[in-house]
């Protein structure tokens, strides 16, 4: 039996994988236990509620409360009672960045039971402090396996000593709308893109200056000069309420952006294929899973050069480019780029669905299955 732990049900990313794990582990006669520590935590109920619909397996939930309100100790102490108690061979830590994520790997450790732990972190969204980095390489020197979402995540781990043949790729997929089809999306993205004369630009996700929302303003403006035309669409809800769009309407841009709030799955699918590209101007990323998105609707993109999801998502030319994180200058010169490199709209959006094909939640389920027999098989040889 395996046991595989998560902080919170609230991702429906997290509920699309964890099904097609739970999937595939049954077509392989194999027993797979799921837990969240909680339902949701850190305000992520005001954007959206916990919708059950993407947890299509068994699952318990330890706490019922808000993350952020179970205290550290009673947290640690129900981990490790679980670890303690369990009968499975292998557990699945959430990850490495928390107390009672190390209670786990204790308990783990002195139970005599197989553990792994999920890394999402890269060398570019961590700042390196020495005694961090020793706890760090003590923490994965410890684990049988590394479930890590890309290279850059597979960089990471092994720079704090991970060993590389412990390292499990591709375990990250975005969760779509259950109607999703590669057909209605290339459908509706022929149908629906924008012209190369009138690019209309989105982003998604939390409109603040962590996400470069100020950066993304400020290019902007360059933009409009060379085309008069273009306009920027915001989805997501605005974090600084009300400094965003007075910077807008200071640029003088603000009759050319849309601050749309937050939106639905099937509303942001409708986006996608209105955008000429996704815009993801993050200052730190560990991946970006509205790249993941974008691309399932044939809408290439524009990333900051920190998002993890670079090389595997961003294929230049083809699927998107980048740009140097935090540099506006070179963030217009990139969008004005894209309405060139995409012109081809048919053309783009092949190359955008292979690539999202190869990272979907069937994809990444299978590669957290796979992992999981592999770590066991290893323990027998």
């Amino acid at each position: 039996m395996i046991d595989i732990y998560h902080n919170m049900l609230w991702p429906k990313y997290k509920g699309a994988v964890f099904t097609e794990a739970f999937s595939h582990a049954r077509g392989k006669g194999q027993d797979v236990r799921f837990f969240h520590i909680s339902a949701t935590g850190y305000g992520r109920s005001a954007y959206s509620s916990v919708d059950t619909s993407y947890h299509r397996y068994p699952y318990q939930i330890l706490f019922d409360a808000p993350y952020e309100t179970i205290p550290a100790w009673k947290v640690s102490l129900r981990l490790m009672r679980e670890v303690f108690r369990s009968r499975s061979r292998l557990i699945l830590m959430p990850g490495y960045h928390r107390v009672e994520f190390w209670a786990m790997l204790a308990a783990c450790m002195l139970a005599g039971k197989r553990r792994g732990v999920f890394c999402d972190s890269t060398m570019r969204d961590q700042a390196d402090h020495p005694l961090k980095r020793q706890l760090k390489r003590f923490f994965f020197r410890q684990c049988d396996g590394i479930f890590v979402y890309g290279q850059r995540s597979a960089e990471y781990v092994i720079a704090m000593g991970a060993d590389p043949a412990r390292i499990v790729y591709r375990c990250q997929a975005a969760a779509l709308p259950h109607t999703y089809s590669t057909e209605s999306a290339a459908s509706m993205r022929l149908a629906n893109a924008p012209s190369p004369d009138r690019p209309r630009f989105l982003f998604v996700g939390l409109v603040c200056r962590a996400k470069g929302i100020e950066d993304l303003l400020r290019a902007f403006v360059d933009v409009r000069r060379q085309q008069p035309a273009a306009t920027l669409v915001l989805a997501g809800p605005v974090v600084e309420s009300e400094q965003m769009p007075q910077l807008a309407e200071s640029l003088g841009i603000a009759d050319a952006v849309q601050f749309l709030g937050a939106m639905d799955i099937d509303q942001l699918a409708q986006q996608y294929c209105r955008a000429t590209c996704l815009v993801l101007p993050s200052h730190t990323e560990a991946w970006g899973l509205v790249v993941n998105e974008a691309l399932s609707y044939g809408c290439p993109i524009v990333v900051s050069d920190c998002c993890g999801c670079i090389p595997e998502l961003v294929q230049d030319g083809l699927t998107g480019h980048t740009f140097v994180t935090r540099d506006v200058a070179d963030l217009s010169r990139t969008l004005l780029r894209a309405t060139r490199s995409f012109a081809d709209v048919a053309v783009t959006m092949r190359h955008c669905l292979d690539v999202a094909a190869q990272y979907s939640p069937e994809c990444a389920g299978r590669s957290i299955m796979e992992g999981c027999l592999k770590i066991l098989e290893d323990a027998r040889a």
